[in-house]
């Protein structure tokens, strides 16, 4: 690694003005090209102190071995200059998009003598009009099958042109009415080429002019009596109506924009990009990259324009480019977009109506992106066996961790603490085997205090199933306080139970149903959702058992740094390393399972009801009673002949209830401070149970309740 003060220019070298710099290792690579408005302030970022860059960027300057520089007159020429170099020297640290498919194209060669309606995929080529990305080819294919009745233009290969030329003879669709038969003189080159650039004006979205053309044909050949023509031509208004059908109007004043956004976690970001053309969506597409850079999602975004439209002028930029963050400066985006369409461009983040419910739509779709790409990389076994191998020498264990469990904690404002177990074999989620915890040794927030008793109370049943099965050696064992120790509050979690019966080593790790026991199989390595402290419980905690072969490590968040039990300085693992990205996985996956059950937790504390602890009374006759009655107040005051007359309530049942309303303590009723005035409850208002009395459903919004999570 190179040292940055090694290459660090002079005082007064670098000038203030903008510019494009470039970053060369000591091979005289370009590994990083960046631009500024003042160089001078931009460079002296690099140059600070290593401990205070992230890492990524800190990696980045100890690679590199020069630096240098190009003064440019105008933001817009440092953008244009920036894009230029990347596409050139292809820089190892800047983000690059990759297409995650190649999408396909409906062209329109408006450069040959008689242009052709075709698929194409790759480099666009110029003079040739393209149309989408579509998702799939045969969704071009059934759109242009629909059109070529109205517009016949040519779709055959040149050598199949030629043939017909030859042989005077055309093919199918020319018979039949879908091709206008250039290749045997039926139309004139110019008539074919005028055909054809009408059937661009439709496909980009100006539909309105045709139809009704169609439509005066169809009534005047109606009143001429032509009616087999007129059908014709009902015939053809059809088929533009379907094919029109095929791309839903989205926005209502016929817009045209490009909408843009991005889903993004700490190594990755994946975009997505909805074309809309005439107020209908005519194409998308997606990229995913690699965040080999500290970046923010403006930045993101104006790396995506760059991509977009780097190569396109004219009409294929839009007039307006809706986006999830703007640049920062958006001025010279916003110019250089303008002359690359040779009109203005609106770059803007849409703020309510249609735009915004658009974005939402195209938002999600990044997002399923992001988590198809990860499921794709996590499903390949190559790549999750080198993930363990990665973890296994970064945290020098003996073999691969084959069992990963992972523990996260989760409270609203200490209220409600729950923790999560979920288990990851072979570096893929086993949900079957997922647990999850109430925390019942003290009350309020200590994450590390409840890490310390999650990890003592799960492998205390790993303990006392493994004395069980008889691997103990005489004298050894639990003592009588450990074998009625609690363990966790209910079974698991998240998914259905997939070929459990693989985890077990043979009857001796089952229970006398046959199903395997709930903590008999221990991890190769403990992760905790955390640094120093919640790792140093998670040891002490499995110290204070007597284990000793159990690895465990921490993930913390801000800077994903691996923490190690009585160790100072954490385990940096490279941002393209597999097994941080397992990692991650994990962590998340026990993050996600822990919060859902914190929520549904809470939310059924807050709709518990004194009938809840009738015997034999379900959810259906739960209603009719309140129904019936109005409110629990009111039930609570009638009499055991009044429940009766419920439909479905006998009068065990009613008895049953009528003794359960009584022990049930009623909430202190409301007292008005300013008067003393005792003040009832409005009959039809839910009643407050003793377990929560008077607490508020919800504090603050939606927003501000997630952010009070943990």
């Amino acid at each position: 690694m190179a040292d940055p003060s090694s290459y660090r220019p002079r005082p007064g070298e670098i000038p203030d003005s903008p510019g494009v710099y470039r970053f060369r290792d000591e091979h005289r690579r370009v590994i990083y090209v960046g631009k500024a408005k003042s160089l001078r302030q931009r460079l002296a970022n690099y140059f600070q102190d290593l401990a205070n860059l992230h890492p990524r960027t800190r990696t980045m300057v100890t690679t590199a071995a020069s630096v240098e520089w190009t003064v440019v007159s105008t933001e817009v020429e440092a953008l244009q200059l920036e894009y230029s170099w990347i596409k050139e020297y292809d820089p190892r640290f800047n983000v690059k998009y990759r297409d995650d498919k190649s999408y396909p194209y409906l062209a329109v060669t408006m450069n040959e003598e008689f242009p052709r309606v075709q698929v194409m995929r790759g480099q666009k080529k110029k003079g040739v009009r393209y149309f989408g990305p579509y998702g799939h080819a045969w969704a071009i294919r059934d759109t242009v099958d629909l059109l070529l009745r109205v517009f016949p233009v040519r779709t055959c290969s040149a050598g199949v042109f030629k043939n017909a030329a030859r042989t005077g003879r055309p093919c199918l669709l020319g018979y039949i009415g879908k091709c206008s038969a250039p290749c045997v003189g039926r139309i004139t080159p110019d008539d074919h080429w005028d055909l054809a650039d009408e059937f661009c004006d439709f496909m980009a979205g100006r539909t309105g002019t045709y139809l009704r053309r169609l439509e005066r044909q169809m009534a005047e050949a109606a009143e001429d009596m032509e009616y087999e023509r007129a059908a014709r031509l009902r015939d053809d208004i059809g088929a533009l109506k379907k094919a029109m059908e095929k791309s839903a109007v989205v926005l209502a004043d016929a817009t045209d924009a490009d909408l843009i956004a991005v889903a993004e976690d700490e190594l990755e970001a994946a975009v997505q990009i909805f074309h809309v053309r005439g107020g209908r969506v005519r194409g998308q597409r997606g990229w995913v990259t690699d965040k080999v850079e500290e970046i923010t999602t403006g930045a993101l975004v104006e790396h995506a324009l760059q991509q977009l439209y780097g190569e396109e002028s004219g009409d294929t930029v839009p007039k307006e480019v809706l986006v999830p963050a703007l640049p920062d400066p958006v001025e010279p985006v916003q110019q250089w977009l303008t002359e690359r369409r040779g009109s203005g461009v609106s770059l803007r983040i849409p703020q309510r109506g249609d735009k915004k419910a658009l974005m939402e739509t195209v938002q999600r779709n990044a997002q399923q992106a992001l988590v198809l790409h990860k499921t794709k990389r996590a499903s390949d076994l190559t790549t999750r066996s080198r993930a363990l191998e990665e973890i296994a020498e970064a945290l020098d264990l003996d073999s691969a961790p084959l069992r990963i469990e992972c523990y996260d904690i989760s409270h609203l404002q200490g209220d409600d603490v729950v923790a999560s177990m979920v288990v990851f074999e072979d570096g893929l989620a086993r949900k079957s085997e997922y647990r999850r915890f109430q925390i019942k040794g003290f009350e309020g927030q200590d994450d590390v205090r409840s890490m310390h008793e999650v990890i003592t109370r799960r492998f205390r049943r790993y303990l006392a199933e493994k004395e069980k099965t008889g691997e103990w050696a005489d004298g050894e064992g639990l003592t009588d306080g450990d074998r009625h120790a609690n363990g966790v509050d209910g079974a698991g979690g998240g998914g259905a139970a997939d070929d459990t019966a693989a985890l077990t080593d043979g009857p001796a790790l089952k229970d006398d149903d046959g199903r395997p026991k709930r903590f008999a199989y221990p991890p190769q390595l403990v992760v905790v959702d955390g640094g120093q402290p919640q790792v140093a419980a998670a040891q002490r905690a499995l110290d204070e058992l007597g284990i000793d072969d159990i690895a465990v490590c921490g993930l913390a968040k801000r800077l994903e740094e691996v923490w190690l039990p009585r160790e100072d300085d954490p385990v940096v693992l490279p941002r393209t390393s597999e097994g941080l990205y397992l990692l991650q996985r994990v962590r998340d996956e026990a993050h996600r399972f822990a919060i859902t059950y914190q929520r549904a937790k809470r939310a059924k504390r807050f709709r518990s009801s004194p009938l809840d602890d009738v015997p034999g009374l379900g959810e259906t006759r739960k209603q009719a009673l309140i129904k019936h009655f109005g409110s629990v107040k009111k039930l609570r005051s009638a009499t055991i002949d009044q429940i009766c007359e419920v439909p479905g309530i006998g009068r065990k049942t009613a008895e049953t209830v009528a003794v359960a309303l009584a022990r049930a303590t009623p909430a202190a009723p409301a007292v008005n401070t300013a008067t003393g005035e005792i003040m009832d409850d409005d009959d039809g208002a839910p009643e407050t149970t003793a377990d929560a009395p008077g607490e508020p459903v919800s504090a603050g919004t939606p927003d501000e309740r997630r952010g009070q999570e943990r």
